[in-house]
């Protein structure tokens, strides 16, 4: 359904930088007449006021936050069936189906890009719901080889992937029991998207998205650790030691992180809490530092031009191009606080598993014996690596920039990926317990281990 780009729409949010973003990712998706509001609150009169066709709001806003704005038109009946969108870093599952409960018209994840945000519009304006239910998608074979479609972003966190690839393509390799393709995708949200409805049959994926998504009956398992360590939280350059002590410096400031459901939001909330600090996102609670989820590839552009930016915690190859640029420099590696942690991992749908169980014993295998094959030879990897992350060269990657990245102190790896049940049980308990965050989860359901166990044996 095509949506009038004249329409107005009401945008609530109290991040001077997020109302940027959203201006900029909705004029580039055709909607130019918007009007901007600081919190619940403003939106509420702004509403009031203008009259609009859509709102589009943040969650975790000061006086009055998203759900209760929401609550607020809804109790009214004059806007009681005002499309109204949710476009936040509450990306669990249980704050999707809080806003729906609560009278909302769609959910889009932080970060997002003008696709999202142009889909869930069209979405708010229909009778379609967004919550697809799971497909039984029909996977062709020929030869005796099943289709795999395995969806990765553009991180060196994903780097075996595209090394399997590039053995297929070569020819060093050839499955017996699948033809590999992979879906090479703009963020997490649409693979998060693309696990839950089961039209992705295996994605590398942060570990808390594949965990929250299981929580909500999400029909996937845990095939193996996608790579260890490997992310870097980078302090802005201005930072002066002669005046600043680290925590003077980011109390009451902002530290950018890729998604709320990830393991660089907790590592950057340890360090930032052992600093003597509250960081969180904006709400009912005091904080003294603000989290905010942005696109990677915009974090160090975001840092430069706003002195409101203390850091951001980041995977490779972003980090490393941001020293580089002299934008912002080391504040630490995320091995430094947990040596060999997990990040990504290897999601796989269970009907896939349960159908095809020698293609997926044969791709989990392939993936341990390609993270040697990257392990033995980092000048081979680092060509292969600028050739899958960045096939347009719109990032700017170079061998040379990854040799860099792979021979950092307590650098990314790709050896020893076998899913140990207690570093996930680590993440979530700290998540769950300290940043109440997601869910717990029964991970001996989760972890499907028989792959690993044969392809580590």
């Amino acid at each position: 359904m095509a949506v009038n780009p004249n329409i107005k729409i009401v945008v609530a949010d109290d991040s001077g930088t997020m109302r940027i973003m959203f201006k900029q990712i909705l004029n580039k998706a055709g909607y130019e007449n918007l009007v901007m509001a600081v919190n619940g609150a403003d939106g509420l009169e702004k509403v009031k006021a203008e009259k609009p066709d859509l709102v589009i709001s943040d969650w975790n806003m000061p006086q009055m936050d998203g759900l209760e704005f929401l609550q607020a038109l809804r109790a009214t009946d004059e806007f009681k069936t005002l499309p109204f969108i949710m476009a936040t870093a509450q990306s669990d599952k249980g704050q999707q189906i809080a806003i729906m409960n609560a009278g909302g018209n769609g959910h889009v994840p932080k970060p997002f890009d003008e696709a999202q945000i142009s889909k869930a519009i069209e979405i708010a304006f229909s009778a379609e719901t967004a919550d697809k239910a799971p497909v039984k998608k029909k996977r062709h074979v020929v030869g005796g080889r099943v289709e795999l479609n395995v969806a990765h972003i553009q991180i060196t966190d994903h780097l075996a992937l595209g090394a399997l690839k590039y053995r297929i393509d070569q020819g060093d390799v050839e499955p017996v029991h699948f033809d590999l393709t992979t879906s090479m995708k703009t963020g997490w949200n649409p693979i998060q998207e693309g696990l839950e409805n089961g039209e992705i049959d295996c994605a590398f994926v942060l570990a808390p998205i594949a965990m929250d998504l299981f929580a909500y009956d999400a029909p996937i398992r845990l095939v193996l650790f996608a790579h260890k360590n490997g992310s870097t939280f980078i302090r802005s350059r201005h930072y002066d030691p002669r005046f600043d002590s680290l925590q003077s410096f980011y109390r009451y400031k902002v530290v950018d992180i890729p998604h709320k459901m990830s393991v660089h939001h907790m590592l950057a909330h340890q360090f930032l809490k052992e600093l003597g600090l509250k960081p969180g996102v904006p709400g009912k609670k005091a904080i003294n530092v603000r989290f905010e989820v942005v696109p990677p590839v915009k974090m160090p552009g975001i840092m430069k031009e706003n002195e409101d930016v203390a850091g951001f915690m980041v995977a490779e190859p972003v980090a490393t191009k941001a020293i580089v640029g002299e934008i912002g420099n080391l504040e630490f590696y995320s091995a430094t606080r947990w040596d060999n942690h997990p990040c990504c991992i290897v999601a796989m749908q269970e009907d896939f598993i349960q159908k095809h169980p020698e293609a997926a014993q044969e791709f989990v295998s392939l993936l341990v014996e390609t993270g040697e094959y990257i392990e033995n030879d980092k000048i081979r990897a680092a060509r292969i690596a600028v050739g899958f992350l960045d096939p347009e060269g719109k990032l700017g990657l170079n061998p040379q920039v990854l040799q860099n990245v792979f021979s950092q102190p307590k650098a990314i790896r790709w050896d020893g990926l076998y899913p140990v049940a207690d570093d996930l049980d680590k993440i979530q308990k700290y998540m769950h317990d300290v940043m109440e965050i997601g869910r717990i989860i029964d991970l001996d359901r989760f972890i499907e281990k028989r792959f690993a166990d044969k392809a580590y044996k």
